[in-house]
């Protein structure tokens, strides 16, 4: 369909199917097949997108839109299919596509009965378009999918509905035609030369090229380039008169669809003043994201039902959500008026479906979409945010309840692996800052990264806000690893790192070793993916090769500190799950005290030297 309207995608191209450096991959690749709008594959996963996409267009046509000015005036289009629609996130995304009712996103459901390994009388005989009306869903039947009247008048009849999304269910045929119609062996398997032989013979189609596009079908098809165009042009004319008639307005506009932040996005963030108990990091993050959200509109998201633990409620800025009829009223909940414009998206216990539309509103443009809950429940999501990675999306998931330390929750709620398995993840930015200081530049960091997702990992508990005076700036966030305290001569002969909470503990740890005459350099480690981009001789200036003396503290999995500590370093980490306790003694159970941290750095000293292999009989263990 791309290459008959006119994208840049040849025959020569499709001949190349899944073939090395092929334009024309194995499944849909936003970024690398010219007109594809986003990556698919993982079923359900557009699904998600779709409602995402749908959301953009409702929330800009509330903000910019202006009477006798409809510039955001769009419906959102899918194609659907079994298996899209036996995955959960398609579930969790079209309950509250009804909810929210997003009358301008369609769902075309190929319905051919048939899976990759079966007909759907297995495994799926409910009544679909039953199950989506009781999602507040306007739905059409087609008996025919190749009754192309039947079709369109389906088609007509949504983009009617206005309160509703639709789904208009096709039967369809897999592999109509060929000798394997009906049948799962059409899904991915060729037909090989014997099977296309009959399939052109019943269709009456020739059988020589093997390739043929007769020129009046490709003439037809073209027709969508002149269409396209006059539709692009008409569309330029009614924003050439928005332009003059709102010249702010569309400014804003061209800045959001090019990716831009505005002037002065960041002028009121704040500075944080050194506190002993300090804040904790989802505290800052919520501070300094109140202050950056007026001044840059493209700052939209919300959490799965967490928002007061997670603290990303943007205050002020409404919440995205229909307007109510005269018998409902038109108050939300919180007392304030029900709008699209509204900012603050309320997905409700939906994690999956989350990752799924903030990934839609940010492959639609014009977004800066953020997503959030707890990071325990980052698995629910991760299949998203490897998408988002994939397609170079700019999307921030805000991850808060960041460790065991959040307590008596207990280990169904406290991460081990996590932090561990989204840094496995490529073209993904995971930051874990220390203190409310470093929260508001991994924040900037976020906001400016555009190639790429961006995950923040945050606190429940309140950590010390360093006193930068003492300490390195908190913009040494930037590098991924800095040295925020030294040895009095410079010359370390430990060094200790850690990130997010973490850091505060070998500080106070730095402090005791230092008063005991062993010099020490702490530190910081926020992002690896941004200290591993550094030249080599910078991460060499924060981690010098010839201190081999390297104690790595983090309350999660070691997975990956052997690249900082060498072989000759160790690690103060978490290797099994959590427990239901109060935190303060969760972290004494397991290790992270000063008393311990300072007892394993003093062990790293005893080996006689670096190329000694270790012996744990002469350290001491919790």
């Amino acid at each position: 369909m791309l290459h008959l309207t006119g994208y840049d995608l040849s025959l020569d191209d499709i001949k190349q199917l899944r073939q090395w450096g092929s334009k024309a991959p194995g499944h849909p690749e936003r970024g690398h097949t010219p007109g594809v709008e986003t990556t698919t594959g993982p079923l359900g996963q557009g699904f998600g997108n779709a409602v995402g996409m749908a959301i953009a267009e409702a929330q800009l046509a509330a903000h910019y839109n202006r009477p006798d000015h409809p510039v955001i005036d769009h419906h959102t289009f899918a194609i659907v299919s079994d298996g899209d629609l036996m995955e959960g996130v398609a579930s969790e995304a079209a309950s509250l596509a009804g909810h929210l009712k997003l009358g301008k996103l369609i769902g075309l459901y190929d319905d051919n009965a048939v899976t990759l390994s079966a007909g759907t009388d297995i495994t799926f005989s409910e009544d679909r378009a039953r199950r989506f009306t009781a999602y507040g869903w306007h739905t059409v039947s087609v008996a025919d999918g190749n009754d192309l009247v039947a079709i369109g008048a389906a088609l007509q009849a949504a983009c009617a509905e206005t309160a509703r999304p639709s789904l208009i269910l096709v039967r369809t045929h897999i592999g109509y035609g060929s000798p394997e119609q009906d049948s799962f062996k059409a899904h991915g398997s060729p037909l090989g030369r014997d099977g296309v032989r009959k399939t052109k013979e019943r269709l009456g189609w020739p059988i020589e090229p093997d390739f043929l596009i007769p020129g009046e079908a490709l003439a037809h098809f073209r027709k969508a380039v002149e269409r396209g165009a006059h539709d692009e042009a008409a569309w330029n004319e009614r924003m050439n008169d928005y332009a003059k008639a709102f010249p702010d307005l569309d400014e804003a506009i061209q800045r959001r669809v090019r990716g831009e932040l505005p002037p002065g996005w960041d002028a009121d963030i704040p500075e944080f003043h050194a506190h002993t108990k300090g804040l904790a990091t989802r505290d800052a993050s919520g501070k300094v994201m109140n202050a950056i959200a007026p001044n840059l509109p493209a700052l939209t998201g919300g959490s799965a039902d967490l928002d007061p633990s997670t603290r990303t409620a943007l205050n002020d800025l409404g919440d995205f959500d229909p307007p109510r009829s005269k018998n409902e009223g038109e108050a939300g909940s919180d007392g304030g008026n029900r709008d699209y414009a509204g900012r603050n998206l309320h997905f409700g216990v939906r994690e999956h479906a989350m990752g799924a539309i903030v990934n839609g509103l940010a492959a639609h443009g014009g977004f800066i979409p953020f997503g959030s809950t707890f990071l325990i429940f980052s698995d629910y999501m991760r299949p998203p945010i490897r998408l988002a990675a994939l397609m170079g999306l700019h999307v921030v998931y805000v991850f808060t309840h960041d460790s065991l330390a959040l307590g008596e929750d207990g280990p169904t709620h406290q991460p081990v692996e996590q932090l561990a398995n989204l840094r496995a993840i490529p073209n993904l930015t995971v930051i874990r800052p220390a203190d409310a200081n470093e929260t508001a530049v991994a924040w900037c960091v976020a906001l400016e990264t555009r190639d790429r997702p961006v995950v923040l990992v945050l606190t429940r508990q309140e950590v010390p806000t360093l006193d930068r005076r003492r300490y390195a700036a908190a913009a040494g966030l930037r590098r991924g690893a800095y040295v925020l305290s030294d040895a009095p001569n410079g010359k370390p002969e430990l060094i200790l790192l850690a990130s997010g909470s973490e850091v505060g503990l070998i500080v106070a740890a730095a402090e005791r070793l230092q008063a005991q005459g062993i010099g020490v350099r702490c530190v910081s480690v926020p992002s690896w993916e941004l200290f591993d981009v550094l030249p080599q001789f910078e991460r060499d200036a924060v981690l010098p090769p010839s201190v081999v003396a390297r104690l790595a503290v983090e309350l999660g999995a070691r997975q990956g500190w052997d690249r900082y500590i060498g072989a000759q370093g160790d690690m103060l980490g978490v290797e099994r799950f959590g427990a239901s306790a109060p935190s303060e003694v969760l972290l004494q159970e397991y290790g992270f005290s000063v008393d311990n941290v300072c007892a394993r750095a003093k062990a790293l000293l005893v080996r006689r030297s670096p190329d000694e292999p270790r012996d744990p009989s002469k350290e001491l263990n919790p």
